[in-house]
């Protein structure tokens, strides 16, 4: 059930981390292609207006890489255009700094290509040597349904594993065509999209080992709380099946022997007496710690005088402690006061010192201190005994666990006093602990502001 649970909860939440970053990598992506596309079209709208200058045509040698307008064009029409078009190392806006102010803004490769109306080569210009089958397949890439008559049309396309951007610029009678290349630009885009794939899928992996992590120590209070809840009916049917087999088996005998006086039954009916006895406190314990649990905000808490409480639970135990033969000393400090109920830490006294005197070896000895400790009040409990091992010592506040049942039942425990002063304990924000050496006794703490 709970493997089942801590797999619902790594779904959902792997499903919702992984459309969050879907949609975060989605919008960087976005923002980041639209702004290269940005600078893609600025970049070419500056070529195109290089090639579109009148100085610039004013100084291109007449007829250099000019055809016939039939593809019959010498060489690459382009191979001496140095004056015309510098090395882009040396351009930008303006040429750049001691550079040609009439150079095209700084770019890998660029050239130009112009047509007539037919969309038939007339004129190229680059500052590379390139054959004449390039610019006719750069030419045929084109979209030259999209161009108008007026407006400048851009567009994209990869010739022979270069990323080509291009502008076509209606002029008169024919077309101007720049392309420039953004192989690098889309290089970053690509890059982009394996950078952000790697992550997410690095960053999956490790949500998914954190997510496991954190969620079976979500579950594990939880299944805690069922393994106590599982163990907490266990017990108390168990704690309730025994005095029913015996006042069920006491009613049988006294049922066989109906003839028989009451007073000859009266031990038959004494088992049942005590057994119902029993199932009475065990049946009250339980409704208090229920009560407790729905009642934490709707209890009343005033200052009282904690020395007082102390006194008052001492004094008449005293004399059922004599007649065990245990010696009691106290230490109590007087005018001791703290906040919370005096009736309910009057209970969680006299469950310390029932617990001490139970507990205490023959001929042993019960200690009670009560003294102002900081800002708070500490109460200690000790005995002298066989003391509790120290894997009990964390367990022995939970409802229903004993260290020895058997001993326990001997003294007439069912396992929910130190339960029931622990509740009250956390009720009032306090702490409760034990401390124990075997062999020689233990202490119970009580710290209450």
């Amino acid at each position: 059930m709970f493997k089942k649970l801590r797999n619902r909860f790594l779904i959902v939440n792997l499903v919702s981390i992984s459309i969050m970053m879907l949609v975060a990598f989605a919008t960087i992506y976005t923002i980041t292609y639209q702004n290269v596309q940005r600078e893609t079209n600025m970049e070419l709208y500056k070529v195109s207006d290089f090639y579109h200058s009148p100085y610039n045509s004013s100084k291109m040698p007449r007829g250099e890489g000019q055809g016939s307008g039939t593809g019959g064009r010498t060489g690459s029409g382009s191979s001496s255009g140095s004056d015309s078009f510098p090395s882009d190392t040396m351009g930008g806006d303006n040429g750049g700094p001691g550079g040609d102010p009439n150079s095209p803004p700084a770019r890998s490769v660029s050239f130009m290509i112009k047509t007539d109306d037919k969309w038939k080569i007339t004129d190229t210009h680059s500052r590379f040597d390139m054959e004449d089958t390039f610019y006719t397949e750069a030419l045929q890439k084109v979209d030259q349904n999209k161009v108008g008559d007026s407006e400048r049309q851009t567009g994209q396309f990869t010739l022979d594993g270069t990323d080509w951007a291009y502008v076509v610029d209606p002029s008169g009678d024919g077309h101007m065509i720049v392309f420039i290349d953004v192989t690098a630009q889309q290089g970053i885009l690509t890059n982009l999209i394996y950078t952000f794939a790697i992550v997410g899928l690095v960053m999956l992996i490790v949500i998914y080992f954190l997510s496991r992590y954190f969620a079976n120590r979500s579950i594990a209070p939880v299944r805690e709380a069922f393994e106590k809840q599982k163990q907490f009916i266990g017990d108390a049917s168990h704690e309730l099946k025994t005095p029913l087999a015996i006042i069920n088996t006491n009613a049988d005998v006294l049922l066989a022997n109906q003839e028989d006086t009451i007073a000859n039954q009266a031990k038959w009916l004494h088992y049942i007496k005590s057994e119902t006895e029993r199932m009475t406190g065990l049946t009250n314990d339980l409704l208090y710690l229920t009560q407790m649990d729905d009642s934490r905000s709707t209890m009343i808490h005033a200052k009282f005088n904690m020395s007082d409480a102390v006194e008052s639970i001492i004094l008449p135990m005293e004399a059922v402690i004599f007649e065990k033969n245990i010696s009691l000393d106290y230490n109590i400090e007087p005018n001791l006061t703290v906040h919370g109920n005096s009736e309910q830490i009057k209970q969680v006294i006299l469950i310390l010192l029932d617990n001490a005197v139970k507990y205490s070896g023959p001929k042993g000895a019960v200690n009670v201190t009560l003294q102002k400790q900081n800002n708070d009040v500490m109460l200690a409990v000790s005995n002298t005994g066989e003391g509790i091992a120290p894997e009990h010592l964390d367990r022995i506040f939970d409802r229903f666990y004993r260290t020895d049942s058997s001993r326990a039942r001997k003294h007439g425990g069912h396992g929910l006093g130190l339960a029931i002063a622990r509740s009250i304990v956390d009720q009032h924000k306090g702490e409760v602990y034990a401390r124990s050496v075997v062999g020689e006794g233990a202490t119970f703490y009580v710290r209450l502001s």
